[in-house]
């Protein structure tokens, strides 16, 4: 019963995207200029941009020729290279850049807790009086008498 629902909500989905055309504002935010200014085509700023502006005018056509977001993009993708792409693909090797910083941030975030927890727990015990003082045995007292110049009354 859960797979019919499930299937019904990625037809609802899919028909929902193909109601909303591609905009070539979205696609030209998803490529990269090859100029190197590291902005997307979109947002480059240079006057006359030697990648930029072809580029704008490859997209609009693409737009034009009524194909969706991710054709586009596999067609940039196939012509110039990942390097176009503004975000990696989530495929092989490329999952590392997905997955890593929330691995590391879970790591930092779990290492954090158990110290917290470890100092937390120690300054608990020596509150409570816990802490491993012992009494000085007799031998003890009487070296440290000596030594503090202390007479034995």
């Amino acid at each position: 019963m859960r797979w019919a629902a499930r299937l019904a909500l990625v037809a609802v989905l899919a028909l929902a995207a193909e109601a909303f055309p591609v905009t070539s504002q979205e696609i030209e935010e998803a490529l990269t200029c090859q100029c190197g200014c590291g902005l997307t085509v979109h947002s480059c700023n240079h006057l006359q941009c030697g990648s930029g502006i072809p580029l704008r005018l490859e997209v609009k056509g693409a737009v034009a020729e009524g194909l969706g977001r991710d054709e586009i993009l596999v067609r940039f993708r196939d012509k110039y290279g990942e390097k176009i792409l503004s975000a990696p693909v989530a495929e092989g090797f490329n999952r590392t850049a997905w997955i890593a910083p929330f691995a590391l941030v879970g790591l930092g975030a779990t290492l954090v807790v158990m110290v917290l927890t470890t100092w937390t727990a120690a300054r608990v015990d020596d509150a409570a009086g816990n802490s491993a003082e012992r009494s000085l045995s007799s031998n003890e007292r009487q070296r440290l008498d000596e030594q503090l110049g202390r007479k034995e009354t």
